[in-house]
């Protein structure tokens, strides 16, 4: 099989907050990575989400990844494809998103 990937995935357990429009009003979730590139994620919740739906992603690259300060990552996207059953044994929900447009902020921007 072909990689058909246009950027490099990390293997990154992570977590990841993640808001979606449900019924007219923004909803938080949580959940965790399981990789991200800078054109997708996939990451897995407890609740389940509809292909297509739009994201918005907020997430903490660590020091020990960044080999510097916290990085904080908001990106937005849409789902891509859901997995009903990612991991045996669990009720969690993995899911796929593209990343249609990412902004990074430093711990220090934060701070200021």
């Amino acid at each position: 099989m072909t990689e058909r990937r246009a950027a490099h995935r990390y293997d990154l357990s992570l977590p990841v907050i993640i808001r979606v429009l449900v019924e007219k009003e923004m909803s938080s979730r949580n959940g965790k990575t399981r990789d991200i590139s800078t054109r997708g994620v996939y990451f897995t919740m407890d609740q389940d989400m509809g292909d297509g739906a739009e994201l918005d992603i907020t997430l903490t690259l660590p020091a020990e990844v960044t080999q510097g300060s916290e990085v904080f990552i908001r990106a937005m996207g849409k789902v891509v494809r859901v997995d009903r059953k990612p991991e045996s044994n669990t009720d969690r929900v993995g899911v796929a998103a593209v990343i249609e447009r990412y902004e990074i902020i430093r711990s220090e921007s934060v701070t200021q």
